[in-house]
């Protein structure tokens, strides 16, 4: 019997990986049998989470401490994980931030601090993936995750730097989508709708926000730990060989309204 999603051996660096989606989805590949490299700005978080991984899973870890708008770090954080398995086969981009504001409130640092994050962020890292490991193997999964604040507006809570940072990763996707496959190297992007995390939980279950769900979201309910969680495999796997520039939502239906 194949299994479509066996990941064994292969090398998945996951960026914002100190807390909530980012280690779900580690673990999510881990369980596939990829080797997980947990890369954020806390040490001590980091560390943590890949020891819990090696040892739930079975699989080899590296935690590496990294900034990802320092441009430098970003290499050296690259070369490190070459140093260390000498390859890198997928990359999650998922560190992110979220400034909240009425649009004619935020200010200059607010917005460039959502876009050095968010999206230059992003490209420093899948830049320094491909240029260092990708394009001279010629095979690559960069896994971009956007939200769907990329695709649409909202109502609910100010968030503008947020909505053209996000808006940015999703064309992005599309761009580097167009330049790499001619590599091998797909690059596609998550747009996840309000998902359940130990940050988020408590807003989430607010009387506002579960009336806000049965409105505005056609299943009515939030996502839960987990369901993020087929979709980055899917994405990271020899399944979707032929998918690329694609920006998948996985928002129980926001976005089709």
């Amino acid at each position: 019997m194949k299994n479509y999603f066996d990941l064994t051996g292969q090398v998945a660096v996951v960026t914002g990986c100190s807390t909530g989606l980012g280690v779900q989805m580690a673990k999510a590949l881990a369980n596939q049998g990829a080797k997980i490299v947990a890369m954020a700005r806390r040490k001590d978080k980091i560390e943590a989470v890949a020891k819990e991984i090696a040892d739930t899973y079975k699989v080899e870890t590296l935690a590496v401490q990294c900034d990802i708008t320092d441009t430098d770090r970003v290499n050296a954080a690259v070369d490190e994980v070459l140093a260390k398995f000498g390859r890198i086969d997928i990359v999650i981009n998922n560190a992110g931030t979220g400034a909240v504001a009425p649009a004619e409130d935020i200010t200059d640092d607010q917005f460039n601090g959502e876009m050095n994050v968010d999206l230059f962020g992003t490209f420093k890292v899948a830049r320094a993936v491909a240029k260092k490991a990708m394009i001279p193997a010629k095979y690559g999964r960069v896994i971009n995750i956007a939200s769907m604040y990329g695709l649409v507006g909202n109502k609910i809570a100010g968030s503008a730097p947020y909505h053209a940072a996000k808006g940015g990763v999703v064309n992005l996707t599309r761009a580097l989508a167009a330049e790499w496959g001619k590599y091998n190297i797909t690059v596609n992007s998550i747009c996840p709708g309000y998902f359940y995390t130990p940050l988020t939980k408590e807003t989430l279950d607010s009387d506002f926000f579960q009336q806000n769900a049965k409105t505005m979201i056609p299943m009515e309910r939030y996502g839960n730990e987990g369901e993020l969680d087929s979709a980055a495999v899917f994405l990271a796997s020899p399944a979707s060989t032929y998918v690329t520039g694609v920006n998948l939502p996985v928002d129980g239906g926001y976005t089709c309204m």
